[in-house]
């Protein structure tokens, strides 16, 4: 099961595009985050998604908030995703699935990839939504930047 709005989000570190490690602990001292799960970079979904976060990170950095979008995908394709699309947020690496496991959104079949879901996290850590949509790409950043802008 997904975690719930007013559960703590999980620590975790992970290496993003660049090899550099980012921690959600660091993030948070600097203000709310929004953490994305997406099932695979370059896909036609998960592009249209990312480059959506990426099209309102203006907006989301109006609001002192930040956002990293995760996958299992290895650090070198998630930063020619990060390339490809220009995108300029951190795209964090987790191909053994245990972040995507912490949070509920891994699949019950290990090898297939994780769930659509988006989570916003408080500076505190708690979670004060949860964005779970397969369909819909442009909802989880939009529907963030609603809940950020109530918090």
């Amino acid at each position: 099961m997904p975690l719930k709005i007013g559960d703590q989000a999980p620590r975790f570190e992970l290496l993003d595009q660049h090899g550099q490690t980012v921690r959600l602990s660091d993030l948070l001292e600097k203000g709310p985050v929004v953490v994305y799960f997406y099932p695979a970079a370059l896909t036609p979904g998960c592009t249209k998604e990312s480059c959506h976060f990426r099209d309102l990170s203006s907006e989301l950095g109006a609001l002192g908030a930040s956002c990293v979008g995760i996958s299992a995908d290895p650090v070198d394709k998630q930063k020619l995703f990060d390339t490809t699309h220009s995108l300029g947020f951190p795209l964090l690496s987790d191909p053994d699935h245990k972040v995507a496991d912490a949070f509920g959104v891994k699949r019950s079949v290990g090898f297939l990839p994780n769930k659509r879901a988006t989570f916003v996290v408080d500076r505190d850590g708690t979670i004060r939504d949860v964005i779970a949509s397969e369909i819909n790409m442009n909802l989880h950043a939009d529907r963030s930047i609603e809940t950020l802008k109530s918090l």
